[in-house]
């Protein structure tokens, strides 16, 4: 006795369909098809296999099974709704182009430089030699101090005073002095130790007497830091592929729009809010439609990235001035505002908080617009309503994860600070009010204010547009939702 076979889906009602195919006793078909159940040449595949026995044994197609797979970008939406889309994003990026030229400038504004900081002349070198003698022979005042050694200073000048110093021979490798040579004392005590064979970075100042022109002022990272960034870009490369090299291009060209637009924009006195707009926004085009292509879905991904983002400058704009943020809070602010007064550094702290807020911004849109999209293909019936429902789920987990990352990376960065703040045994409401805690305070809740909202935002939006292209419910059968298909192929796969 054989005991028969039962198809893996339950069979249909036995009998021939109005649709059965006489002396076909098996079919498979491999269709292509769309929305509307018609062959788009996708690859996509519904695969039916029927058996079925009529009257006097003849076969037919009375009973089946049907499967699909599917592959490939999510269907188009209509040509109606790309023409709306098309109508607010054309005139945006005439827009941001139109800004690009007129505030594009001729590059940073020349300046006689201080000496001080980052404002310095500096060339490449090597240490050739380097040899252990005693503090007290270079020691400038050639007595011991007899000062409180329990004092940091008073430990330090005992140190200098009786320890072993270095003297560091360094040989200048680029600049008119290329070949040059002078010789540098390190104190035991110094962070930066040098040794022989190391690259560093060395300052020169031309008005200082010959033998004093030149000093170290920091180590060559060049190499590992390449190396790191070749690893970066390798690992992005194999894991993501075509994506990944798109999205190293779009970084590049980032770094180019803030190196050759927004920082000498800036410098030559152009309003850093409008330069930090315009910039965003360019870099906000170039990024999300190089790495996602051009289509309905990125589309919606950058209106709900331009919606949040002018939440974040308008709240950013209202909060920066009502605490009376002045952005000029360490010696690297003091020097900008010394060296170009006419720098608004209110309005560059804004403009930081504006472009800061970009990335992550990019990251949350996309993956919101890509979760409805992607819930619209698995139901093409579900109205905008039951879309931003289950999209708006999926975004609270985003919303929890993103907002915890924003405020421990700004934390992170400052956390020196608050070191001190904790040495000093300062209370949470005084630390709070210094200016420089409260500028990383309004930067992260500013943003953190415009991530949480782009997820209902984008959410909305791109239920709104998938769902105005559901297709009618049993469209793309000839005989309704629940007929067979033609030939015994199988249920069709409605898009």
């Amino acid at each position: 006795m054989t005991t028969p076979q039962h198809p893996p889906f339950p069979p249909r009602r036995p009998g021939r369909g109005p649709h059965a195919e006489e002396g076909d006793g098996r079919a498979v078909g491999h269709v292509p098809v769309d929305a509307h159940g018609t062959s788009d040449g996708r690859h996509e595949a519904d695969h039916g296999h029927g058996t079925g026995h009529g009257a006097g044994g003849g076969h037919g197609a009375g009973g089946g099974h049907g499967h699909s797979h599917g592959h490939g970008p999510a269907a188009p939406v209509s040509r109606h709704l790309r023409k709306v889309i098309a109508a607010i994003l054309i005139p945006f990026a005439a827009a941001v182009v139109v800004g690009l030229a007129v505030l594009w400038p001729g590059g940073a504004p020349p300046h006689e430089r201080t000496g001080v900081g980052f404002d310095r002349q500096t060339q490449q070198a090597t240490v050739t030699k380097v040899v252990q003698l005693s503090c007290q022979s270079v020691n400038a005042s050639g007595g011991t101090p007899t000062g409180d050694t329990s004092t940091a200073e008073g430990s330090s000048a005992v140190q200098q005073a009786e320890g072993e110093c270095k003297r560091a021979t360094i040989r200048v490798d680029t600049g008119d002095d290329k070949g040059r040579t002078f010789d540098e004392i390190v104190q035991p005590d110094q962070s930066r130790q040098l040794h022989e064979g190391q690259k560093v970075v060395v300052a020169y100042e031309p008005s200082a007497p010959k033998d004093l022109q030149y000093s170290v002022t920091d180590i060559n990272r060049r190499l590992p830091l390449a190396l790191l960034a070749g690893i970066f870009a390798l690992a992005v490369v194999v894991v993501g592929r075509l994506r990944g090299l798109m999205a190293l291009v779009s970084l590049a060209i980032s770094f180019l729009l803030l190196n050759f637009f927004i920082l000498p924009a800036i410098l030559q006195g152009s309003n850093p809010l409008v330069v930090a707009v315009i910039g965003s926004s360019a870099i906000m085009l170039i990024a999300l439609y190089l790495c996602h292509g051009l289509s309905a879905r990125t589309s919606v991904a950058v209106l709900g990235t331009l919606i949040s983002l002018l939440l974040i400058g308008v709240l950013g704009s209202l909060f920066i001035g009502w605490a009376a943020l002045t952005g000029n809070t360490d010696d690297n602010t003091g020097l900008i505002h010394g060296l170009y007064p006419s720098i608004d550094m209110s309005g560059l702290l804004l403009a930081g908080v504006i472009i800061g807020s970009l990335g992550v911004l990019d990251d949350v849109t996309v993956t919101q617009t890509s979760a409805v999209w992607e819930l619209h293909e698995a139901n093409p019936t579900m109205g905008w309503r039951g879309l931003y429902r289950a999209g708006i789920r999926i975004g609270r987990d985003h919303i929890a994860s993103v907002v915890n990352t924003l405020v421990l990376a700004y934390a992170g960065a400052a956390l020196p600070l608050l070191l001190l703040f904790s040495i000093a045994q300062s209370g949470v409401g005084t630390v709070a009010n210094s200016e420089l805690v409260a500028e990383e305070i309004v930067r992260t809740l500013v943003g953190s204010i415009g991530l949480v909202a782009s997820v209902p935002v984008t959410t909305a939006l791109a239920a709104l547009v998938v769902s105005a292209d559901r297709p009618a419910l049993g469209q793309g059968t000839a005989g309704g939702a629940g007929a067979p298909a033609r030939g015994g192929r199988g249920r069709r796969r409605k898009r």
